[in-house]
């Protein structure tokens, strides 16, 4: 059962669109699914990418809590192994002050961009990846304010601000190495199912479970996968918006990285007979269609896997389909309480 419907926004380039409106439409997507009753609303970290613009999620973060009132969101994620941990800390403290109780911190080990780009934003790219673990370790005692081990060249160093409340860590991940991560410290993790199409999804899940170290916050493990999902009032209009994402998806195996087109523009794309078969494939794979349809394979999915949360990420052209197909999940799953800012204990949305 399904029990908390979530989304994740990566703030899409659309073509012939200003890069601004991308950013504003997040923080206006994120109001709209307050109302709507989802329990998280997070952001992704890229870099360097034409068709992905949320670069900077600890400045979305902030835009996005002052403009609402009881929605987490959070970050899915903050690519750890570019900062240092003190820093992002510091970060989350202070966006929990501003938010206090709402503040998710998703944390990722990937780069989040390419190899160069990966240099640029910090010199020791080949190192630090290693040092997850231990960073996690470090970032978990300064944002919570605990203290660090005796003999901890650190020891003495507190991030601030304090307060009642601490934001809830949560490790992503495409491969059992975060499920490892995640179950050894006691954290929520979640899946990154869009990224893979689910591949490794199985294995990376049974480690979490069977692994899993309960921790003072988190007793039990809580698990959750992220899938790519559109809904529309009919199947033939949720297809025809997909094929934005199906054109795009062919152009970026071929390591072409646009900016979203029109459904119109993409479909009058010429493809060759092995590409109009994947594009094919990807109708049959994804999940697009009317509510009941994508809600069903969505409960399917979070089922089979024995999952607890699943976060929706939708990507389209028209900014007003997109905002309907989150109304419609929420319409086929029901509304959560609103009011009151939720966490993985909380009363669940129905399903």
């Amino acid at each position: 059962m399904v029990q908390r419907l979530s989304v994740l926004d990566q703030t899409i380039a659309a073509a012939g669109q200003p890069a601004h409106v991308a950013i504003r439409n997040t923080v206006a997507l994120a109001q709209h699914c307050e109302r709507l009753g989802y329990a998280r609303f997070w952001v992704s970290e890229h870099h360097n990418h034409p068709t992905i613009l949320g670069t900077a999620p600890e400045i979305l973060i902030s835009a996005i809590a002052a403009t609402t009132s009881h929605i987490r969101v959070g970050s899915a994620g903050i690519m750890l192994p570019h900062y240092a941990p003190f820093k992002v800390a510091e970060q989350f403290r202070v966006l929990d002050a501003l938010a206090p109780g709402r503040i998710d911190l998703g944390l990722g080990r990937a780069p989040g961009s390419d190899g160069l780009t990966a240099f640029a934003l910090h010199p020791l790219a080949n190192e630090r990846p290693a040092q997850f673990p231990s960073d996690v370790r470090d970032l978990l005692a300064w944002v919570s304010g605990a203290p660090l081990a005796d003999g901890h060249p650190f020891a003495a160093v507190r991030a601030h601000p304090m307060s009642d409340t601490v934001p809830e860590t949560w490790i992503l991940g495409s491969s059992t190495y975060g499920a490892q991560v995640a179950a050894h410290f006691g954290l929520p993790y979640c899946f990154a199912w869009f990224f893979t199409d689910g591949q490794g999804a199985r294995q990376a899940l049974r480690v979490y479970q069977g692994a899993y170290q309960p921790s003072e916050r988190h007793p039990h493990p809580h698990a959750g996968i992220c899938v790519w999902a559109l809904a529309a009032d009919s199947e033939e209009e949720a297809q025809y918006h997909f094929t934005s994402r199906a054109i795009w998806r062919l152009s970026r195996d071929r390591g072409v990285f646009l900016p979203f087109e029109a459904p119109d523009v993409a479909a009058a794309q010429p493809l060759s007979t092995a590409e109009a078969k994947r594009v094919e494939q990807l109708r049959r794979d994804s999940l697009v269609g009317t509510k009941e349809h994508v809600a069903a394979r969505i409960r399917e999915l979070a089922e089979d896997l024995d999952v607890q949360e699943v976060a929706v990420v939708t990507w389209t052209y028209d900014e007003a389909v997109r905002q309907r197909s989150y109304e419609l999940l929420a319409q086929a799953f029901g509304h959560a309480e609103q009011g009151v800012a939720t966490t993985t204990e909380s009363v669940p949305l129905q399903s």
